[in-house]
Formats: structure tokens, C-alpha cells, sequence
């Protein structure tokens, strides 16, 4: 529900990353060409593991659904910006504003969840491996999907149903690529104080519980790995979780970097930047890294590759 003084103006601003024209072009071709080897690269990886049966393991059925989300992050910020940079018509509507910042708020607090949910796998498949099909069972990998999936929409929902209590008097013009939260809350003329401690709240919960479930899992995964006593069985056992370990410390330090710079800074073209690196490039790098260092993805993506070479 819009409130009434929203009648009063139908457009935010977004201001993008310069207010210098003559860089609009060169970013336009850098933030297309972001998107499409996002796009490229975790479509191969979705269709890699749904087409090849030796993936069809938790493992890879939650990185498949990691996959889909980071396209998703992308998909609710960049075109938008595209179309901001190539008609120069830098408006959002207040309702399309609303829709991409509960998308973008979804999306990212799914990422948190899928992350931990893969790092509990890792920590059940090497802690426990004899339980591993027990513990990490179809039924129970599909349970943590959905879950994941209600959970974000709930704090999506809720975080973007407070902002529609808020009122915007004379400024709208927003200083960034995307409508996200903090940035639509500073321009509001009412009293945020609810939505802060709210905000704060679920950013919180959402940072430290996950964070700490991950560093658990890894406190105990590298516990089982030095009681393992050679060493070509305790580089194995790491290989299984290294990419997911570099993903993981991507995703959080890229937003401990974001939040960090934006509280020390003023909200300029540099914290746009910033942001940039979590919500554009890491759903870009994630794709690479189970690639590179995973045998089985190449493996698979070979397959795939042959089949559709054989095919033609």
C-alpha cells in the first residue's frame, strides 16, 4: 500500500555511478559485458549439473540453486542500469523502486542461506561421512531450499512493506546504480527510527548467524582434516570445500567492505563502486571459481559441451 504524499511525485532518481556523460558509454559496455559472462557462465553450470547424473548430489543441487540466485541479483539491478545508460532517462517509478529492492533484498538474503546450508554439507560430508547420505538426504536438501526461500521472502516483505509507511518530501534523487534500502531510507522526511532498528535487526541476525554457522562448519571441517594422517587424503578432503570457502569469503568481504566504506564515507560514486563488487561482480566470479577448481564441473561441462558439438 502507497502512502498518500506519494501522489505528490511519481519518480525517484538514480544517479548511477557519474553524472559525466561521456562515461556513460564505456559503462555501459563494461556492465553488459558483467552481465552477460554472469549469465553465461551459471547457465552452463545449471545445465552442466541438471544434465549430467553424477551430479545429481546435495552438494551440487544447492550450487545449482546458488547458480539460478546469483543470475537472479543481477538480473534485478543491471538491465535497469543498461536502459538508465542508453536512453538517459535515469527515473524509477516508486513502485518499480519498491519491486527491485524487495527482489534485490530476496535475492542476496537467499545467497546467505544457500551459503551456509552448502557449508553445512561440506561439514557433514567430511565430519561425518558415514552419515553423509543419512544426514544429507533428497528430502532433507529440498527441505533446506524451501526454507531458505521462505525465510528471505519473509524479511523481504518485511523490510520493504516498512518502507512504504515513509515519506518523501523534496528529494528523491538517489546515489547509486539500484533502489536499495539504506539509500531509499535516508531520503525519507519521517521518522525512520523503526525502520533502522529493524533494518539493523534482520541485517544482524542475517550476518551473524549464518556467518557463525559457516565458521563453525570450517573450525570443524579443518579439525577432521589434520587428523587425517597423509597428506595427499587431507589435500583431497580440503579440495572438496575450497571453492565453496573462496566463494564464501568473497560474498562476505565484499559486503563487510560495502557496509565498512558506506559508514565512513559519504554516499558518492565510490560507495556505488563498492557496492558494485557484491552485487555485480562476485555472482560474476562465483561461476569461475567452482569451475576452476572443481574436476567434476569440467567434467561435466566437457560432456555438455560434446554433446552439443555432436548434436549440430
Amino acid at each position: 500500500m502507497v502512502p498518500e504524499n506519494q501522489t505528490q511525485f511519481s519518480d525517484f532518481i538514480l544517479l548511477l555511478f557519474s553524472e559525466n556523460p561521456d562515461q556513460e558509454g564505456p559503462l555501459f559496455g563494461l556492465f553488459l559485458s558483467l552481465y552477460l559472462v554472469t549469465m553465461v557462465g551459471n547457465l552452463f553450470i545449471m545445465l552442466a549439473i541438471s544434465s549430467d547424473s553424477h551430479l545429481h548430489t546435495p552438494m551440487y543441487f544447492l550450487l545449482c540453486n546458488l547458480s539460478f540466485v546469483d543470475t537472479c541479483v543481477v538480473t534485478t539491478t543491471v538491465p535497469k542500469m543498461l536502459v538508465s545508460f542508453k536512453t538517459q532517462n535515469k527515473a524509477i517509478p516508486y513502485t518499480d523502486c519498491l519491486t527491485q529492492m524487495f527482489f534485490f533484498t530476496l535475492f542476496v538474503v537467499l545467497d546467505h542461506f544457500l551459503l551456509t546450508s552448502m557449508a553445512y554439507d561440506r561439514f557433514v560430508a567430511i565430519c561425518h561421512p558415514l552419515n553423509y547420505a543419512v544426514m544429507m538426504s533428497s528430502w532433507f536438501c529440498g527441505l533446506l531450499v524451501i526454507l531458505s526461500w521462505s525465510l528471505a521472502l519473509l524479511v523481504a516483505f518485511l523490510l520493504c512493506l516498512m518502507v512504504t509507511r515513509l515519506c518523501f518530501c523534496t528529494n528523491h534523487q538517489i546515489h547509486h546504480f539500484f533502489c536499495d534500502l539504506p539509500e531509499i531510507m535516508k531520503l525519507s522526511c519521517s521518522d525512520t527510527l523503526i525502520n533502522y532498528i529493524l533494518m539493523y535487526f534482520v541485517s544482524g541476525l542475517l550476518g551473524f548467524i549464518p556467518l557463525m554457522a559457516v565458521l563453525y562448519s570450517y573450525i570443524q571441517i579443518c579439525s577432521s582434516i589434520i587428523k587425517i594422517p597423509s597428506a595427499q587424503g587431507k589435500y583431497k578432503a580440503f579440495s572438496t570445500c575450497g571453492s565453496h570457502l573462496c566463494v564464501v569469503s568473497l560474498f562476505y568481504g565484499t559486503i563487510f567492505g560495502v557496509y565498512w566504506t558506506s559508514s565512513f564515507t559519504k554516499t558518492t560514486w565510490k560507495s556505488s563502486v563498492v557496492s558494485a563488487l557484491y552485487a555485480v561482480v562476485t555472482p560474476m566470479l562465483n561461476p569461475f571459481i567452482y569451475t576452476l577448481r572443481n574436476k567434476d564441473i569440467k567434467t561435466a561441462l566437457r560432456r555438455l559441451m560434446s554433446r552439443k558439438t555432436s548434436s549440430q
